[in-house]
Protein backbone atom coordinates (compact mmCIF):
# COMPACT_ATOMS: atom_id res chain seq x y z
CA UNK A 1 0.00 0.00 0.00
CA UNK A 2 1.79 3.21 -0.97
CA UNK A 3 2.76 5.86 1.89
CA UNK A 4 0.73 9.13 0.73
CA UNK A 5 2.06 12.72 2.55
CA UNK A 6 -0.80 15.03 4.18
CA UNK A 7 -1.94 17.74 2.11
CA UNK A 8 -4.16 20.83 2.26
CA UNK A 9 -7.21 20.59 1.82
CA UNK A 10 -7.53 23.93 -0.18
CA UNK A 11 -5.50 22.29 -2.79
CA UNK A 12 -7.92 19.38 -3.28
CA UNK A 13 -10.54 19.89 -6.55
CA UNK A 14 -13.82 19.28 -6.30
CA UNK A 15 -14.73 15.54 -5.90
CA UNK A 16 -11.88 14.68 -3.76
CA UNK A 17 -11.78 13.07 -0.66
CA UNK A 18 -9.69 12.07 2.33
CA UNK A 19 -9.22 11.95 6.19
CA UNK A 20 -8.29 14.78 8.50
CA UNK A 21 -5.14 14.32 9.84
CA UNK A 22 -4.43 17.50 11.72
CA UNK A 23 -4.56 21.25 11.54
CA UNK A 24 -1.66 23.69 10.94
CA UNK A 25 -3.31 27.02 12.57
CA UNK A 26 -4.07 26.36 16.03
CA UNK A 27 -6.45 29.48 16.02
CA UNK A 28 -8.25 27.90 13.15
CA UNK A 29 -8.30 24.91 14.61
CA UNK A 30 -10.30 25.58 17.65
CA UNK A 31 -13.02 27.45 15.98
CA UNK A 32 -12.83 24.20 13.61
CA UNK A 33 -13.25 22.13 16.09
CA UNK A 34 -15.81 23.86 17.63
CA UNK A 35 -18.10 23.41 14.34
CA UNK A 36 -17.43 19.66 14.55
CA UNK A 37 -14.54 19.35 12.63
CA UNK A 38 -11.80 16.78 13.84
CA UNK A 39 -8.99 14.90 13.01
CA UNK A 40 -10.24 11.54 11.77
CA UNK A 41 -12.99 12.74 10.13
CA UNK A 42 -13.90 11.64 6.52
CA UNK A 43 -13.89 15.57 4.49
CA UNK A 44 -15.02 15.71 0.65
CA UNK A 45 -14.75 19.16 -1.30
CA UNK A 46 -18.50 19.07 -3.05
CA UNK A 47 -17.53 22.58 -5.24
CA UNK A 48 -16.11 26.27 -5.06
CA UNK A 49 -17.85 29.31 -5.29
CA UNK A 50 -17.33 31.14 -8.22
CA UNK A 51 -14.93 33.33 -7.50
CA UNK A 52 -13.13 30.66 -5.07
CA UNK A 53 -13.93 33.05 -2.05
CA UNK A 54 -15.87 29.80 -0.16
CA UNK A 55 -15.52 26.25 -0.75
CA UNK A 56 -18.87 23.70 0.23
CA UNK A 57 -17.36 20.64 2.19
CA UNK A 58 -18.71 17.48 3.76
CA UNK A 59 -17.34 16.42 6.23
CA UNK A 60 -18.53 13.11 7.63
CA UNK A 61 -22.51 13.77 7.48
CA UNK A 62 -22.31 17.78 7.88
CA UNK A 63 -21.82 20.19 4.71
CA UNK A 64 -19.81 23.13 5.42
CA UNK A 65 -19.02 26.21 3.72
CA UNK A 66 -15.14 27.01 4.68
CA UNK A 67 -12.96 29.78 3.56
CA UNK A 68 -10.01 29.40 1.94
CA UNK A 69 -7.75 29.90 4.93
CA UNK A 70 -9.99 27.67 6.93
CA UNK A 71 -9.17 25.12 4.41
CA UNK A 72 -5.54 25.29 4.02
CA UNK A 73 -5.10 24.71 8.05
CA UNK A 74 -6.66 21.23 7.62
CA UNK A 75 -4.39 18.64 6.46
CA UNK A 76 -5.33 16.26 4.63
CA UNK A 77 -4.29 12.14 4.29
Amino acid sequence: MPFTLPAAASLFKPGQSGTIERFTNEHLAGKLLDIGVRPGSRLRVVRKSPFGGSWYVKIDRQCLALRKKELACIMVK
